[in-house]
């Protein structure tokens, strides 16, 4: 980490207010896409220091979103069809996980830019734990068609400019094994297991 990096106020003194078990299940659906080291998985805010410029300029890049109507336009998109549309025709399985990790993701960076609000942040996310809780029953289905889902969205940048940007499957792979690890005590998926989000909400 560069020095004028450590400068940068820490996302947790500008939102100080720990998040629930709930809030943290529900962050933690974006887990899978947050590989970077200064990504955090534990806030709403999607960066450990505050880089709003940094969230602006990744949803421009990456989605083409320079726009509060963009922004919820994609999420929309992600919501109602998204990649598991093309996945369903390809193999005959809904990877809705790979869609609620990119919508969370998005959701998270368009907070941390001011293009919504954390409420509408919160409503955005609450909105997709009842098809998530449905499609799933445990953080390791999950991660498995987090990686069908990007095993075709992989598939479908082959033979594009953007395919010679793509990560190393194994890069992803060994990511989630991490994120699966029981003795990982830093793990989201560890510090709120799937059934979390179907019982009362407590405090951490």
């Amino acid at each position: 980490m560069a020095i004028w990096d450590r400068l940068k106020p820490k996302a947790e003194r500008k939102y100080p207010v720990p998040l629930t078990m709930h809030q943290l299940w529900m962050v933690s659906l974006s887990a899978p896409v947050s590989r970077d080291r200064d990504a955090s998985r534990t806030t709403l805010y999607p960066f450990k220091r505050i880089e709003d410029d940094r969230a602006r300029r990744w949803l421009a890049d990456q989605w083409e979103i320079t726009s509060r109507e963009q922004l919820v336009g994609r999420l929309g998109g992600l919501a109602r069809t998204g990649y598991r549309v093309q996945a369903y025709r390809l193999l005959g399985v809904e990877p809705m996980a790979w869609d609620a990790a990119l919508y969370v993701d998005i959701a998270r960076r368009g907070f941390g830019c001011g293009m919504i609000s954390e409420y509408e942040a919160w409503t955005a996310l609450k909105s997709l734990v009842p098809a998530v809780v449905r499609s799933y029953a445990s953080w390791n289905e999950y991660a498995d068609h987090y990686l069908l889902g990007r095993m075709v969205w992989r598939d479908g940048l082959q033979g594009t400019p953007d395919a010679a940007f793509l990560a190393p499957q194994a890069a992803s792979d060994a990511h989630l094994r991490r994120l699966l690890d029981p003795a990982n005590k830093t793990s989201p998926w560890n510090l709120a297991p799937w059934d979390t989000i179907s019982h009362p909400d407590r405090t951490r």
